[in-house]
């Protein structure tokens, strides 16, 4: 079974920068849709960045385009969240998420959602404040 471990999270003063590691058990970086998420206390889990290896594309959710990027390193299965330009409302825990996929499949943004995911990590809290 899939295992992902998140690192990196911590607390950082608005403004600042957190880059997110994902640690998958195997190789994930070929047929897989891997996704990070955050949730914040009270509120629904909510997709952040989603990115398809079946055809490298990859989304964003509006509150974060141009502030985050998702990023992979395939020698050590790794997935990454570099966060930028932190904003308070940034702050929760982040997870991440993989499903494996059919190689050419194409798959819409909307699917960046978390009952697309069948592997989650613990998690990692953000904080964000001054």
């Amino acid at each position: 079974q899939l295992q992902l471990v998140e690192s990196g999270g911590g607390l950082v003063q608005p403004g600042g920068s957190l880059r997110l590691s994902c640690a998958a058990s195997k190789f994930i970086l070929d047929y897989y849709y891997i996704g990070w998420f955050r949730q914040a206390p009270g509120k629904d889990r909510e997709g952040v960045s989603c990115h398809s290896s079946s055809d490298g594309s990859t989304s964003y959710a509006d509150s974060v385009k141009g502030r985050f990027t998702i990023s992979r390193d395939n020698a050590n299965n790794t997935v990454y969240l570099q966060m930028n330009s932190l904003k308070p409302e940034d702050a929760a825990v982040y997870y991440c998420a993989a499903v494996p996929i059919s190689r050419g499949v194409l798959l819409p943004s909307s699917l960046c959602v978390p009952r697309t995911f069948n592997s989650w990590g613990q998690g990692t809290q953000v904080t964000v404040s001054s």
